[in-house]
């Protein structure tokens, strides 16, 4: 309970939160555009 705590209330728990969000977007982006791009040259 603490770690969550400290996850959503502190600065660098916020920052974890908001990196961990912002790479998880990124990878379902460029797993799309990957996809895409295999799916236009056939």
């Amino acid at each position: 309970m603490k770690m969550l705590l400290d996850l959503f209330s502190t600065d660098y728990g916020l920052m974890s939160v908001g990196v961990i969000v912002f790479m998880l977007l990124m990878a379902a982006f460029f797993l799309r555009m990957f996809v895409h791009k295999m799916n236009a040259n056939e």
